[in-house]
């Protein structure tokens, strides 16, 4: 994101949680990796606010959508008890690479991805973690853009993605697998695909979004029930892909 936002869209506040959805392109707090971005949500959040977050789930820096903050020591206690319980639901939205099965599982352990930088101390060989992903289609499409001298066409899918646990990229690494890597991911993506859509469609973002996520209070016990939409420019990128939900 070329340009910071002044304000955080705010979807759930109360004593004990806030919930934003979360710009493309912010990383959530200052870490190694991004120690030189020009702003962080935390930074805005309290800006924004006057309130001290604690994250309670991971959001990669390039995704946008659902981000759940705690306000207190104890609540992040309490949500961290019902991540390791797996009793948050999580669901995104992604644009694929090719026509994804009508709907489906990943079950495919996934290597600790250490970082060169914030995990250099950190003992780097561990075997691999269970993961699982859970996915449907909501849409396909067939667009004139050639990405070889093979084929006129490139086919593309609108995801619907649901993660069991929190593994450091799991959806993206898990759709690599797949072979229907998301669009605009230049860690695990498809570089020559992002290079013809960056071409048709200007500045490239990462086709990933978390668009919804259900819990129950870690106080109340209520339902919580907490919707994000997709920005302008991911909406743009879909369309001229041809891709909305059946």
């Amino acid at each position: 994101m070329d340009t910071p936002p002044a304000t955080l869209p705010i979807l759930y506040r109360d004593a004990h949680l806030v919930a934003i959805n979360k710009p493309a392109g912010i990383p959530v707090h200052r870490s190694a990796l991004d120690r030189h971005a020009a702003v962080t949500v935390l930074q805005l959040l309290h800006e924004q606010t006057g309130l001290k977050g604690y994250p309670a789930h991971r959001l990669d820096r390039p995704t946008s959508g659902v981000l759940l903050l705690a306000l207190d020591a104890d609540t992040a206690r309490l949500l961290g008890e019902l991540i390791a319980a797996q009793r948050l639901d999580k669901r995104y939205h992604a644009v694929v690479r090719g026509w994804l099965d009508e709907a489906g599982e990943i079950d495919y352990p996934l290597t600790y991805l250490a970082d060169k930088i914030a995990d250099r101390n950190r003992q780097r060989e561990k075997p691999p973690q269970e993961a699982l992903t859970r996915y449907r289609c909501l849409a396909r499409s067939e667009v004139p853009f050639a990405s070889d001298g093979r084929h006129p066409t490139s086919r593309y899918s609108l995801a619907e993605l649901q993660p069991l646990q929190g593994r450091k990229h799991q959806l993206r690494r898990h759709l690599k697998h797949i072979f229907h890597p998301v669009i605009g991911d230049t860690s695990h993506g498809d570089n020559r695909q992002n290079r013809v859509l960056t071409d048709r469609c200007g500045a490239l973002r990462l086709m990933l979004h978390a668009s919804r996520l259900q819990l129950l209070h870690p106080h109340s016990g209520a339902p919580l029930d907490l919707h994000a939409a997709v920005d302008a420019h991911w909406a743009h990128i879909a369309a001229t892909l041809g891709l909305s939900p059946r």
